[in-house]
């Protein structure tokens, strides 16, 4: 039987950051859904991006959010990050 490895902070938030930048607007539950988060853990990590202005409720929507520029530009460092520290 095969274990799997826990994810670190930052690779949960690029598994967030991921989904919203590749799909355009999500709804809370396909995020959570997509970064394979539960709901207490997702609340925590979702509400930290939002606050920290990473990512935003789109305008006139129906609850969908979308990644900012800001969180952009995360998104790419946190790749970089991933790719130096590849085994």
């Amino acid at each position: 039987m095969r274990r799997k490895r826990k994810r670190s902070r930052w690779e949960i938030i690029l598994d967030i950051l991921n989904g919203i930048d590749g799909a355009g607007n999500m709804k809370k539950t396909q995020i959570m859904y997509n970064a394979r988060l539960d709901w207490r853990n997702f609340q925590k990590y979702f509400h930290n991006l939002v606050e920290q202005g990473y990512i935003e409720e789109v305008e006139n929507s129906q609850g969908e959010y979308k990644i900012t520029e800001r969180g952009r530009e995360l998104l790419r460092k946190l790749e970089e990050l991933q790719d130096k520290i590849r085994f």
